[in-house]
């Protein structure tokens, strides 16, 4: 009889000793997608795209620098020294991004850009006092690949290909006028204070290899609805300061606030940004 007893709470004993070590397990661990979501990461920052899913992302930028380095020379007037003059440009954006598996992605983008230099008062050159293009600007994309996702005792690790067109040889002020070639990696770890991501690329670019643009960003939920990002991101000595807000107005639909500011003096003064991203799945 003993026995019998014995046999039929010793189920009831194991289940509730299972449950209090899962119990103890989910106290020490975490969701560590839980600012990010499931999914590739891609270029626009705080980002990650599904397998099928297609995301849309119309936006503006204005750019903002009262002493950006111009070489005259480069701007087909024929001084090879460098100065500095005030520079302002709008920029129309549309980015297209498409899942295509768990691991792997696509994305396009494309500008459309008004953009004018300001000769320095020290420029003796025969460069006009202000130098204004307008059309075409750069046009790019990428091939995005996830090696392996988090675990509680590895961080995601990815790399992107990107490929920049040149179509505006003739242009000196915008667009891209050479093959640009980049290979980066990256790594994400999720934490209990948000979600942390290094990146580092290669560039090739006429005909020269070199560092690419590198990174360290951040990105924590808020709440359901609410997103920050923020990152310190360069190339070479162009240094900025980066912060974003993503707020959901509804699924699908994600209102984005970007602000970037030059930490360097060859990085742009205030780049804002502001646009709307449409997810379709």
């Amino acid at each position: 009889m003993a026995h019998l007893t014995l046999t039929r709470r010793l189920p009831v004993w194991l289940a509730l000793g299972t449950a209090v070590n899962t119990g103890a397990l989910s106290a020490q661990d975490f969701d560590r997608l839980r600012d990010r979501g499931p999914g590739v990461p891609i270029s626009m920052f705080g980002i990650y795209i599904q397998r099928g899913e297609l995301i849309v992302y119309p936006y503006y930028e204005y750019y903002r620098d009262n002493d950006a380095e111009y070489k005259p020379a480069e701007l087909g007037f024929g001084l090879d020294r460098d100065f500095r003059g005030r520079y302002r440009a709008h920029e129309g954006l549309i980015f297209l991004g498409y899942g295509i598996s768990e691991r792997l992605a696509l994305q396009f983008e494309a500008a459309v850009i008004t953009a004018w230099q300001e000769r320095s008062p020290d420029d003796p050159s025969a460069m006009p006092t202000r130098l204004e293009e307008s059309g075409l600007g750069d046009v790019e994309s990428q091939l995005r690949w996830r090696w392996r996702p988090e675990t509680s005792s590895r961080p995601e690790v990815f790399s992107f290909f990107e490929t920049v067109f040149p179509l505006q040889r003739t242009k000196k002020l915008i667009g891209t006028k050479s093959w640009e070639l980049t290979f980066g990696t990256g790594v994400v770890r999720g934490f209990r204070w948000g979600t942390g991501t290094a990146r580092l690329a290669i560039a090739y670019d006429e005909g020269s290899l070199e560092i690419g643009e590198f990174a360290v960003e951040y990105l924590k939920r808020v709440s359901p609805w609410l997103k920050i990002w923020g990152a310190v991101e360069g190339t070479g000595d162009e240094v900025e300061l980066i912060t974003e807000t993503q707020w959901s107005l509804r699924p699908g639909i994600v209102l984005k606030l970007n602000n970037a500011v030059g930490l360097t003096s060859k990085a742009p003064d205030w780049a804002p940004e502001v646009g709307v991203l449409f997810s379709f799945r």
